[in-house]
């Protein structure tokens, strides 16, 4: 049994228990006490369900802050700030090839992984000779090989930029230290992410735009 599922049980057990013995110290009738119980069972229950999917609940908090103007994700120059989601992660508006993608920024990823989904829509061919193999918390995994031709995050964007390929990875992309290699820094500072360009990239993409 993991400590997750220990911890819910422990906390189930309290919540019936503690109004329970305040019911009994009154000594009420049985009717008043199996309602008391029935809706005591009913918040245990609510508080499992929101336990147990709390990474989903997070996610769908996240897109509601979007929806009353709290970004997560904004544009200053060359330098871009990625707001820490409430599951504790930064996850950042991208776009592969043109095509837009919500992707996990990890440090601790070497490289760029994409799903075979988003390899697909972006156009992205798949070279699986020789193939990859990378070690996950799961165990080790085979993966293709690929290019991004363009990769724009805000204001930033690179070019030619390998990435992982697996099927594995279902619809999770993940932007990984081969990207943030090629910026001239970034940095985390009270629960934000910023992302910081070169200055010199900016100006000069300003002035093809301007032609």
């Amino acid at each position: 049994m993991n400590d997750d599922r220990t911890a819910l049980i422990v906390l189930g057990c309290l919540t019936l228990m503690l109004p329970l013995s305040a019911l009994l110290a009154r000594r009420p009738s049985v009717g008043s006490i199996l309602r008391a119980l029935a809706g005591w069972a009913v918040i245990a229950f609510l508080l499992y369900v929101g336990f147990s999917h709390r990474a989903r609940i997070a996610e769908a908090l996240s897109g509601f802050g979007n929806t009353i103007g709290i970004e997560d994700q904004t544009v200053d120059g060359d330098t871009v700030r990625i707001r820490q989601s409430p599951d504790g992660h930064f996850w950042a508006k991208v776009m592969l090839n043109g095509v837009e993608r919500r992707m996990l920024i990890d440090s601790g990823a070497t490289t760029t992984a994409i799903s075979e989904e988003t390899a697909r829509e972006a156009g992205i061919a798949l070279r699986r000779v020789p193939p990859v193999i990378l070690n996950t918390a799961n165990g080790a995994i085979q993966a293709a090989r690929g290019r991004v031709e363009t990769l724009r995050l805000g204001s930033l964007e690179t070019r030619d930029l390998p990435v992982v390929i697996s099927p594995t990875f279902e619809s999770f992309d993940v932007i990984g230290m081969n990207f943030l290699s090629r910026l001239s820094g970034w940095r985390v500072e009270r629960g934000t992410l910023i992302l910081q360009g070169d200055p010199t990239d900016a100006g000069e993409e300003a002035a093809r735009n301007s032609l």
